[in-house]
Formats: C-alpha cells, sequence, structure tokens
C-alpha cells in the first residue's frame, strides 16, 4: 500500500500533530507499506524558517526512512487574522503545485486538518494521484475557532462550514482524533464512514526505568519540592491563568512548586501576571526538544492538563496526557467529558478538577501533595492504560487493516458514491 500524508506540520517541528503523524508514518513504513510526507518548511513555534531551509520552494528529504516533501509558506510572528489566513492559504497554494509535480501515485492520501483549508489542497492532490481522499480531523474547525471567538465574521464562518462539508463528503473515510470528533460528525453526515484515530504513545521510549530525576537539580529544584510540571502551549484555549491563580493560593506552602514549560500566544501575559502577582512558586521554561521530554517528566511529581471551562473541549483529549502516563506520573486533570471518562473513571490514573475552578485545582495539588501513594497508584495505573488502550503500534495496525477493507472502486471521491455508515 502507498499512503501520501499531507500536513502543515512536522519534524524537526514539536507539538502535538507533529508527533502524531509521525510516529503513525513510521509504523506504517515499518509494516512494508510505502509513506511519503508532504508538508512545510519547519518554522513552527517560533514562526520562523528553520535556517536550513529558507529561501527553498521546495525541498525534498528522508527522516528515519520516511520520504518527505516541502514546500514553501508564508510565516509571520503577527497572529492577526490576515497573516494567519496567509499563513494557510500559501502552504495550500505551495503544497499543491509541488505536490502535483513530485508526489508519487498512491492508495490514498490523508490530509491533516486544521487548518481546513489544507484539505483544498489533499482532495485535488487526491484526484491527481488516483488515492482516496482521507480527511483527518484533530479538531472540529471552524466550530472551535466559533467557539473561541477566534472568528466573528459570519459570511467567512458560513464559507468555512460550507468547505467542511464539501470535503467530508468527497472522503472515502473521514478520521477523527477523539471519540467526541467522531460522535460530531457521524451526526451531521450519517452517510459517511467515520474512525476514532486514536492518539497515543509510545511506551517503549517513554518509559520511567530508563530515566533519572536529574532534570530537576539542574532546572534549580530541591528533591524534596513537590513539583506540578505544565508542557505544552502557553494558548488562550490552556486557561493557564487558573494555574496562576492556584499558584497564588498556595503560596504559603513553599514546598510545593510549579514549571510551566512551553511558549505560545499567552506567554508575556501569563509571565506578566505572574510578575504581578509576586509569583516565587512558578517558573517557566522554554520549549524542550522530543528527547528531552522523558527526563523533564522524570523529574516531575505530577503533570497538569487543563483546558478552559467550554462544552467544545468535552471531547478534548490534550496529547500531552499519553507521555506523563506513559512515565507513570499522575495527572492533574482540569479538563471535563471524555478525559474525565477515559483516565479518571476508566483508566483511574488521573484526578479531576473543575476547569477554570482555582480554588478547586488548589484542593486537588493539597490532596496530592500530601499523599504520596495516592500519587504512586495513579501514575503506575497510567502507565498500565497507556500500554493498553493508547499504543501507537496498534493504533496503525488498525488503521492498516481498515484501509485494507476499503473497496478499491470507493476511492473515486464522489460525494454521490459514499461508503456505508460505520
Amino acid at each position: 500500500m502507498k499512503l501520501i500524508i499531507l500536513t502543515q506540520y512536522f519534524p524537526p517541528e514539536t507539538g502535538a500533530p507533529q508527533n502524531r503523524l509521525f510516529e503513525l508514518a513510521v509504523r506504517i513504513q515499518r509494516q512494508g507499506h510505502e509513506v511519503t510526507v508532504l508538508t512545510a518548511m519547519p518554522n513552527y513555534p517560533a514562526m520562523t524558517i528553520h535556517h536550513d531551509y529558507k529561501g527553498k520552494w521546495w525541498v525534498k528529504e528522508t527522516i528515519q526512512g520516511i520520504k518527505v516533501i516541502r514546500s514553501a509558506i508564508y510565516v509571520s510572528k503577527n497572529r492577526g487574522i490576515a497573516s494567519r489566513l496567509l499563513n494557510y492559504f500559501s502552504f495550500v497554494f505551495s503544497s499543491l503545485l509541488v505536490g502535483a509535480r513530485r508526489l508519487p501515485q498512491a492508495d490514498f492520501l490523508l490530509v491533516e486538518s486544521p487548518p481546513l483549508f489544507l484539505g483544498i489542497s489533499g482532495w485535488i492532490l487526491a484526484k491527481i494521484k488516483h488515492a482516496g481522499f482521507i480527511f483527518n480531523v484533530s479538531d472540529l474547525w471552524p466550530e472551535s475557532a466559533e467557539k473561541l471567538g477566534i472568528v466573528t465574521n459570519r459570511a467567512f464562518l458560513k464559507a468555512a462550514y460550507i468547505l467542511e462539508a464539501f470535503l467530508y463528503n468527497r472522503s472515502v473515510l473521514i478520521t477523527g482524533q477523539t471519540q467526541g470528533i467522531v460522535a460530531d460528525i457521524k451526526l451531521r453526515f450519517p452517510a459517511k464512514q467515520v474512525y476514532w484515530l486514536k492518539n497515543g504513545v509510545d511506551a517503549s521510549l517513554f518509559n520511567p526505568d530508563d530515566y533519572q530525576r536529574d532534570w530537576r537539580k539542574e532546572a534549580g529544584y530541591n528533591e524534596a519540592d513537590l513539583l506540578f510540571l505544565y508542557a505544552g502551549i502557553l494558548g488562550h484555549a490552556q486557561g493557564l491563568e487558573t494555574v496562576l491563580e492556584c499558584a497564588n493560593l498556595l503560596r504559603g506552602y513553599s514546598q510545593i512548586q510549579f514549571a510551566l514549560m512551553g511558549t505560545g500566544p499567552e506567554e508575556v501575559m501569563l509571565k506578566e501576571t505572574a510578575s504581578r502577582l509576586g509569583l516565587t512558586n512558578v517558573r517557566f521554561f522554554p520549549n524542550q526538544p522530543k528527547a528531552m521530554m522523558p527526563r523533564v517528566i522524570q523529574s516531575c511529581d505530577v503533570a497538569i492538563v487543563h483546558l478552559l471551562p467550554l462544552d467544545l473541549f468535552l471531547g478534548a483529549i490534550p496529547s500531552k496526557i499519553f507521555e506523563n502516563l506513559a512515565m507513570s506520573k499522575p495527572v492533574l486533570l482540569g479538563v471535563d467529558g471524555e478525559a474525565k471518562e477515559l483516565f479518571v473513571n476508566n483508566g483511574q490514573c488521573a484526578l479531576f478538577c473543575k476547569p477554570g475552578d482555582a480554588a478547586h485545582m488548589t484542593s486537588a495539588v493539597l490532596n496530592l501533595a500530601g499523599d504520596a501513594e495516592l500519587r504512586q497508584r495513579l501514575g503506575s495505573n497510567g502507565r498500565k492504560f497507556v500500554q493498553t488502550v493508547f499504543n501507537r503500534d496498534s493504533i496503525a495496525t488498525d488503521l492498516l487493516n481498515l484501509l485494507k477493507s476499503i473497496p478499491r472502486n470507493s476511492k473515486t471521491n464522489n460525494p454521490n458514491n459514499q461508503p456505508a455508515k460505520s
């Protein structure tokens, strides 16, 4: 089988989609199939083209045996809507031109959304390469942009919803990263085949037996400190002001420390807030390479995962959960809905706190800080849970088996010849 993956985000960039798609590609190729990735010049999250790729229209390279073709993209540190649209559509345009000429013929083309607009390039390239069009949804866009208030123009939103329906209807398969995404799409497009393509973890890489707690000392923490780590995007959706409010309430507990690692659009605001409150129990750290993260996680006591208290996030499963659980770290989970059901109720590996509720988070922090046996039990349960349910090898195998079952004559991308409802 020959598979093309079209995504704006890919290593050496760091981030959830980059890791997820790379790990999927490696495992599919490892099972004897041919994978080609078409992606942008690396630039995220700094929004600066990496030095070796500057000024180039396209580049071909190999990353751990995966053929990678890159095309140009416009980047700017300006996060306004105009700059974002230029960023998205520049890659739609360049990926279409470069992909039409450089990509091989394939059985399937999987395109990552968001950005939704990349589906335009994906659908056209799938037709050119005679490939079945697979639309992979990691975030329900434009619904999320509308509910977060990021996009408010009604005409633009209407056009985006029309494009979303167009792309869904022309796919031979729609994949969703969470059960909530899958349920939403099935409700709106009952004739389409929709599949839960889970995120997961490589438990052999994130293995607590292989790492020491040495980052803790390098970062200036004492062994007696109870270290709560948030590692990820410092963005609006994460609602990290709640963590700062919690830290403010706990300023009298000197051994409880908070480490916020990452970058993002809210970084400046969060640092200014921490400074204004005089928080000595909160420190900020830059993004770390993927290979460094097991050491960082091992050096901490509890992982924090938090999102704003919005209905939109009831179906969200932040990817940082998996790596922390694989490292046997308990999770302080400020995400309701599907994540709570999976990791609090089913996996019994996380302690829930109400999203956006600093007082409730403070109570949960004190509970974890004062109960070493609870931390150990949640962490042990977490590694067992992700090894069983969210193993990347099994995820890739299950997807391959599904693709093999899709009739070759269904790869017409014809909306009137839709697969049966799953």
